[in-house]
């Protein structure tokens, strides 16, 4: 095993690299094995098993994340902190396919650490603090926004808007004129 210089923290790297070659579903610990030079069963001495494997790897996507968003947001506010952090977030979903599949993952008080989770949330929250969205109608801001940029960016890396004569950048900017318009005129409950 020490031959093969399996960690935990290689193994996560080792299967976050292989989702983003593979896709996040298709990662198997025999896969892994053999990237190491190992049986498969060397590596449970790592980890208790392929969902816990896929928790650690949606958390460094998370924690990946959320530092890109932190550089993105550094100062700004309101749609100046908008544009960067969705600029952010779909740079990274383009360049890290099977690692953004991952963040998708559910993390419960039982996961090894949803801190990287909480990171994130609360930097998505620091988005909409310049819209000045009081609960709870922060949480339905966090939910539309959420939704739009992971929509939008699972429909473009799937290809669904190659027929349409609009280029998707221009889209994606109209789209983010229509957040911030919806944010800075919020509608009353």
């Amino acid at each position: 095993m020490a031959r093969a210089g399996v960690t935990v923290d290689r193994l996560t790297r080792a299967a976050a690299d292989l989702a983003d070659e593979v896709g996040f579903q298709n990662v198997t610990v025999s896969a892994l094995a053999r990237g190491f030079g190992v049986k498969p069963a060397a590596l449970y001495a790592h980890v208790k098993d392929i969902q816990e494997l896929r928790v650690r790897v949606a958390e460094l996507a998370l924690g990946e994340m959320a530092d890109r968003a932190a550089a993105a947001l550094a100062g700004r506010s309101g749609k100046e902190a908008l544009v960067p952090f969705a600029a952010a977030y779909r740079a990274y979903a383009k360049e890290h396919p099977g690692r953004y599949a991952a963040t998708q993952l559910e993390l419960d008080s039982e996961s090894l650490d949803v801190s990287a989770g909480r990171r994130h949330a609360e930097l998505t929250r620091a988005v909409l603090r310049g819209y000045d969205l009081a609960e709870p109608d922060q949480t339905d801001a966090l939910r539309m926004l959420s939704s739009t940029l992971h929509g939008y960016v699972t429909l473009e890396m799937a290809g669904g808007f190659r027929r349409h004569p609009r280029e998707v950048d221009a889209s994606w900017s109209r789209a983010l004129d229509a957040l911030d318009a919806v944010l800075r005129n919020w509608p009353p409950a």
